[in-house]
């Protein structure tokens, strides 16, 4: 019988060991309480524009996405107005490469400075359309191209289109290149535009964009060139009468992490983020155009006029264009990703 019952004590021991070694609802395991066993990495991501713009609210979808597919591993915070690098983009592209900035969302015209085939993108009509674009980046091509920061240290982990741009001016409607005669018009400080619009017959002056409201309140600039959203959100309603659908030029933008960053993420952090990635460059699009609407409509309503250029005035412009291919290859250095990219879109 004393046998019996010390049998029975032990069995009973071992059942309460064994529920103590399952744990339960309360178990203090490893895991968070998103459910993932990883350690919760953070991250950053710097753009160059404030928070009401498109980019800043891209940049927060995408960190809203790669965030729920990770399973709670990785957080984001989204800093704007290029604040950590002192809106300096080329000192900015440096930090990311050097890894003092962890995410960087610059526009591929940025990094022609340091890759001169990112001008591909932005060469003067010869992409059609948004869809044409986004073909364009999601082809062999394309692809090698935004993954050319490779040798900087930097992983391409986006490809994301922006708006054409359109040419807004106080002095008339633009509709073909003689339109442009005489008009002194502030583009970037970069070759392709001063080259382009100097084929043209405008007066092209580089200028800092920070000073561009005030040049053209003064009448120093009859007009600038930029996506609709620029003209819109600095309020150059005020200031310009003109905003012509010239469509002229295209530009991306490229979604960088450092690259040893990067690596040293699981496989499954690293999914979540090629994933968003990858989801947010047709989000992006249709978030434009919608918003580009909305733009439109408030230059109007503030007294600017708005007219599209026919298919003969396009075509006006597409032959300018062409008429400087060869200074725009010199300007690329790369006539093989030129000629490709001519190929692909018919303009060759």
């Amino acid at each position: 019988m004393k046998k019996r019952i010390i049998a029975m004590m032990l069995a009973a021991a071992m059942v309460c060991s064994c529920l103590a070694g399952c744990g339960g609802s309360g178990d203090s395991g490893s895991e968070g309480s998103t459910g993932s066993t990883e350690e919760v990495k953070k991250i950053t991501i710097s753009v160059p524009d404030p928070d009401a713009s498109y980019i800043y609210q891209a940049a927060e979808e995408f960190a809203k996405r790669a965030e729920e597919y990770s399973g709670g591993s990785l957080e984001f915070t989204v800093s704007g107005n290029g604040s950590l690098y002192g809106g300096d983009t080329a000192a900015g592209i440096k930090q990311l490469s050097a890894g003092s900035l962890q995410m960087l969302i610059l526009a591929t015209s940025v990094y022609a400075s340091f890759e001169p085939g990112y001008n591909m993108i932005s060469v003067p009509y010869m992409f059609d359309d948004q869809q044409q674009l986004l073909d364009y980046l999601n082809s062999d091509t394309g692809k090698e191209l935004m993954n050319r920061v490779s040798d900087m240290g930097i992983t391409t982990v986006g490809s994301w289109t922006r708006s054409f741009r359109k040419v807004t001016n106080s002095k008339n409607a633009v509709n073909t290149p003689e339109d442009l005669k005489g008009m002194v018009l502030r583009v970037p400080n970069n070759a392709l535009y001063v080259e382009f619009f100097g084929a043209c017959g405008a007066v092209t002056t580089p200028m800092n964009f920070s000073e561009v409201y005030n040049a053209l309140q003064l009448n120093t600039l009859d007009g600038q060139e930029n996506p609709v959203d620029v003209p819109f959100s600095n309020k150059f309603y005020e200031v310009q009468k003109y905003v012509s659908g010239t469509d002229h030029m295209a530009d991306a933008w490229l979604v960088g992490i450092n690259s040893k960053l990067f690596d040293g993420l699981s496989d499954n952090q690293k999914e979540a983020i090629q994933k968003a990635g990858e989801e947010v460059q047709q989000w992006n699009v249709e978030f434009m155009e919608k918003e580009d609407e909305t733009a439109l409509e408030t230059l109007l309503d503030n007294g600017m006029e708005y007219n599209d250029i026919t298919d003969e005035g396009r075509q006006k412009f597409i032959e300018v264009s062409q008429s400087c291919y060869d200074k725009f290859k010199e300007l690329i250095e790369d006539d093989e990703l030129f000629d490709a990219t001519a190929e692909f879109c018919g303009k060759n």
